[in-house]
């Protein structure tokens, strides 16, 4: 039997979710952890704050250029963001699922339907809180927000969560158990890998 028969398909993961789910801890674990994966970086307009190095917390580019790039169709998913140009750049991933690695990135609830838009074999993972309750202390903890700013917030992520039956797999992310929720990801992305018939993502 010929090795290309089982010839690795890379994959692309999307993970989601509302605001105070713990995406951004979730991808930094797995970074911590060393998971075999390109974690794929988001261009923005803005300017670079002080330590963040280019290509590695974003691509800083000018408005032209961004602009330039979403009209070429080079987005994956874009947004303005509190003013800010966010996307991600179709060629990185291109590149990196090339290499044979898997293609995982984080974005909000809406950006993941887009992405499932332009490339419908990608693997769509909600990560929640483990209660509404849970959802709303996180939120209320992470302060800074105005009593206003946060029932706003509440009610945002109330709609988002009606939006589950888009995703593929739901992942919840306890208090405390960060790990657990890394080790499921990764249980997705493995089994995900033993399908029968593979994803095959053409971007």
């Amino acid at each position: 039997m010929e090795n290309s028969y089982f010839a690795h398909q890379s994959l692309l993961i999307v993970v989601s979710g509302q605001a105070g789910v713990g995406k951004d801890s979730l991808i930094q674990r797995m970074k911590e952890r060393g998971c075999p994966v390109h974690f794929v970086v988001t261009a923005t307009d803005r300017d670079p704050r002080p330590g963040e190095v280019h290509g590695q917390d974003y691509f800083f580019l000018t408005t032209n250029e961004f602009l330039s790039m979403e009209r070429d169709g080079e987005l994956l998913e874009h947004a303005i963001v509190y003013g800010q140009h966010k996307g991600i750049p179709k060629q990185q991933v291109r590149e990196a699922m090339a290499s044979g690695k898997d293609a995982i990135m984080r974005i909000d609830v809406q950006g993941a339907a887009t992405v499932r838009q332009i490339a419908p074999e990608a693997i769509l993972i909600f990560l929640a809180a483990s209660s509404e309750e849970e959802l709303e202390r996180r939120l209320r903890g992470r302060g800074g927000d105005s009593a206003e700013q946060l029932e706003e917030r509440i009610a945002t992520a109330r709609k988002e969560m009606e939006r589950l039956p888009e995703f593929d797999y739901i992942v919840v992310n306890h208090d405390g158990e960060l790990d657990r929720a890394v080790d499921d990801v990764i249980a997705i992305i493995q089994a995900e890998h033993c399908r029968v018939e593979p994803r095959v993502v053409q971007l």
